[in-house]
């Protein structure tokens, strides 16, 4: 049915269960998986550009923590028959312009994304990066929950 999964990933326990389910289809129908971390480069841009070194200590943290989260991935998919794993990290101002583009630009034809379960005035204050990318995908989105 599909032939490309795009699976984002943030480390949390929401995308290590929507980690479980895209490696479980991309075993079952013999399918690429991307593992996609997104870094947003610019919560930091005022003070980095004031302190350069701020600003790389921020991406040096952000990038070992896309690593942590690729890690778990990684784990995921060696404990079973082999999955075709690509491990990808982009930056994008928010993540999920950064996951829709992504998919667009693997030719991913399908999205799988963790839900925190969020509502009230939690989704409000801190929205739905799974909403997003619902509501801006051109392709189909599987929201694990």
């Amino acid at each position: 049915m599909f032939k490309h999964i795009l699976l984002a990933t943030d480390g949390s326990a929401a995308s290590e269960h929507a980690a479980q389910l895209a490696i479980g289809m991309a075993r079952a129908q013999g399918v690429k998986l991307t593992a996609l971390f997104v870094i947003d480069p610019y919560p930091y841009m005022s003070i980095g550009e004031a302190n350069p070194m701020g600003f790389q200590a921020y991406m040096a943290a952000a990038q070992e923590h896309a690593a942590q989260a690729h890690a778990k991935v990684s784990a995921l998919c060696s404990e079973g028959a082999a999955v075709d794993l690509q491990l990808r990290m982009v930056e994008n101002v928010t993540a999920s312009a950064g996951i829709v583009q992504t998919a667009k630009d693997e030719g991913a034809d399908l999205i799988v994304v963790g839900s925190h379960g969020r509502s009230g005035l939690a989704r409000l204050m801190l929205g739905s990066v799974a909403a997003k990318v619902v509501a801006e995908s051109q392709v189909p989105v599987l929201v694990a929950r």
